[in-house]
C-alpha cells in the first residue's frame, strides 16, 4: 500500500449516500495524494463518480456491499449478521492493511462494537475512546474525551484516555507537552466522586504527562488546557450542550441580522465580522471524533453531518494517518506504564 488510502462507509448517517458522496467527491479532487475505497451499493456510487475526471476516478476504487447498517439497528444484531455491510467492510480494510484508516457516519454502536471486535485495542488499553477537538478562546484546540463510547469508567480508563489524547494533541495541534486535566464540579480536591479522585492521583503519579489537575465545564473553552478528560456519559452532555450552543448562536443572529432595514444593514457592513465568528463555532469543522485506543484509525462522523462536515472527517482521518497516531500512542504508553512500575 504506496498510496495513503481511507476507507468511507458511503452508506450510513441519517442523510444516506448522497451526503457522503458530495463530501467524497470533494476529498477526491482536493486531497491528490491519496486514494480513496467506497464501501456500499455500487449502483448508488458509480454514477456519483461520473462527474470525476478519469484520473480522479482511478482513485477511486469501489467495494460493493450488499447489507446495511441500519441507524437505529442493535450494536450486537449488527455484528452477528451485518458482515457484508458497507461499515464492516470498511473496518475490515483497516484491519487487513488494505487502508489506513475509515470513516463512517453510521450507527454509532454498531461502528465501536465492529472496530474494538475487528481491530482490538493497543497493548495496555482497556477500552477506547471518542475524542473530538473543540476551539478555545485563544484560537488553539482542545481535545475532549470520552464522547460516549463508554458511559462508565473506572480510574484507570481515565488515566489511560489522558495518555493517549496527549498524544494526540502532540501530533495533530503539534503541542511539546500538552496539559492534561480532569473535569470535575470543582477544582478543589475534596471534589468529585472517587472514580476521578483516584484518576487525579493516578495522573499525579505519572513521569511524561504534563497534569495540570481538575477543570470545570466552563474552563473547556478558556485554553486553560488541552486535554480535557470524563467519562463518555458527561462527555457526550458537554459536546451536545455545546454543539446545541453554537447553532443557537449561530441561528439567532441570522435571526436579528434579518430583524427590519436596519438590521439588514448592519449585518452587512459587519458580514466580514460576523464570517470570521461563524467559521470559528460552527460544528462542522469540528466533526469528526476519533475512535482512539484501537489498533487502527476510525473516524466518526455525526450522522447527521453535511457534506462539509464529513468532508472534514476525512481530513481527520488523513491527517491521524500520515502522524501515524495508533503506533506513537503505543509507544507512549509503554513508556508511561514503565516509569510507574
Amino acid at each position: 500500500m504506496s498510496k495513503l488510502t481511507i476507507a468511507l462507509d458511503i452508506m450510513g448517517g441519517d442523510h444516506g449516500p448522497p451526503v457522503i458522496l458530495s463530501a467524497v467527491q470533494k476529498a477526491i479532487q482536493s486531497i491528490t495524494d491519496a486514494q480513496f475505497i467506497l464501501c456500499g451499493d455500487e449502483n448508488v456510487i458509480l454514477p456519483a463518480l461520473e462527474s470525476l475526471t478519469e484520473q480522479q476516478r482511478q482513485r477511486a476504487i469501489v467495494h460493493h456491499c450488499e447489507q446495511i447498517v441500519e441507524m437505529g439497528e442493535p450494536p450486537t444484531s449488527a455484528l452477528r449478521n451485518k458482515k457484508q455491510s458497507s461499515m464492516w467492510k470498511a473496518l475490515q480494510l483497516v484491519e487487513s492493511g488494505e487502508a489506513d484508516a475509515c470513516v463512517s457516519a453510521g450507527n454509532t454502536g454498531a461502528l465501536l462494537t465492529m472496530a474494538f471486535y475487528l481491530l482490538k485495542t493497543l497493548p495496555g488499553i482497556d477500552r477506547p475512546a471518542l475524542v473530538s477537538d473543540m476551539p478555545t478562546a485563544s484560537h488553539h484546540r482542545v481535545f475532549l474525551l470520552d464522547l460516549g463510547a463508554n458511559v462508565n469508567c473506572t480510574s484507570e480508563i481515565l488515566f489511560q484516555y489522558g495518555v493517549m489524547a496527549s498524544v494526540l494533541a502532540e501530533q495533530i495541534s503539534g503541542i511539546e507537552s500538552p496539559r492534561v486535566a480532569l473535569l470535575n464540579v470543582g477544582e478543589e480536591d475534596i471534589k468529585g466522586n472517587a472514580q476521578v479522585k483516584y484518576a487525579d492521583q493516578l495522573f499525579k503519579n505519572a513521569k511524561g504527562i504534563n497534569y495540570i489537575g481538575y477543570v470545570e465545564g466552563d474552563d473547556i473553552f478558556t485554553d486553560y488546557a488541552d486535554v480535557v478528560v470524563t467519562d463518555g456519559f458527561t462527555g457526550n452532555i458537554a459536546l451536545k450542550s455545546c454543539e446545541g450552543l453554537a447553532k443557537l448562536v449561530i441561528n439567532e443572529v441570522k435571526r436579528q441580522s434579518q430583524a427590519n432595514f436596519f438590521s439588514r444593514m448592519m449585518a452587512r457592513i459587519a458580514l466580514p465580522l460576523l464570517k470570521t465568528v461563524y467559521n470559528r463555532v460552527n460544528p462542522d469543522q469540528y466533526n469528526g471524533a476519533s475512535l482512539l485506543g484501537l489498533r487502527g484509525i476510525v473516524i466518526k462522523s455525526h450522522g447527521n453531518a453535511s457534506a462539509e462536515a464529513f468532508y472534514y472527517a476525512i481530513l481527520q482521518a488523513k491527517q491521524e494517518a500520515e502522524m501515524k497516531v495508533p503506533e506513537k500512542i503505543k509507544s507512549k504508553i509503554e513508556t508511561v506504564l514503565l516509569e510507574q512500575l
